[in-house]
């Protein structure tokens, strides 16, 4: 289902997932984005749309990273998840791992050109705010 922006909600009617013969429910979804699963990245290889969100506007990027999951959200971002997309509170994806200190997730999304000024605050100013330093889009 899509909103007014064209951006993909899930919707009542869950995902089928036919090689194991079960169907997932829009919340075991981003519980599986939240818990780092790797089968969301076959999800999505198999038309599970990556920019899918949740009622509160948090996609499947926005809560790997939040979560800590830097191998999923580096597999999103690769699948062509927006790594910029701003939740419904104005919450970046780069403020929120700024926030959680997730120095993994952080060099991920910088190197997939996360804006460090998306957001409100943004992940600049968490950073400062915490006396933390962002990396530079291509260090390591």
């Amino acid at each position: 289902m899509s909103d007014l922006d064209g951006n993909q909600r899930a919707d009542q009617q869950g995902t089928s997932d036919t090689e194991a013969g079960t169907r997932l429910e829009p919340q075991q979804i981003f519980d599986l984005a939240r818990q780092g699963a790797d089968v969301l990245l076959d999800l999505v290889d198999a038309g599970l749309p990556v920019d899918l969100a949740d009622e509160a506007d948090n996609t499947l990027l926005m809560l790997a990273a939040y979560h800590g999951h830097a191998a999923v959200t580096a597999g999103l971002a690769e699948r062509g998840a927006d790594v910029n997309r701003l939740n419904g509170k104005g919450q970046a994806p780069l403020a929120g791992a700024v926030f959680k200190n997730e120095a993994d997730v952080i060099r991920v999304l910088v190197e997939h050109g996360a804006d460090p000024e998306a957001g409100n605050p943004s992940a600049r100013a968490t950073a400062q705010m915490f006396g933390r330093e962002l990396p530079e889009p291509g260090a390591r």
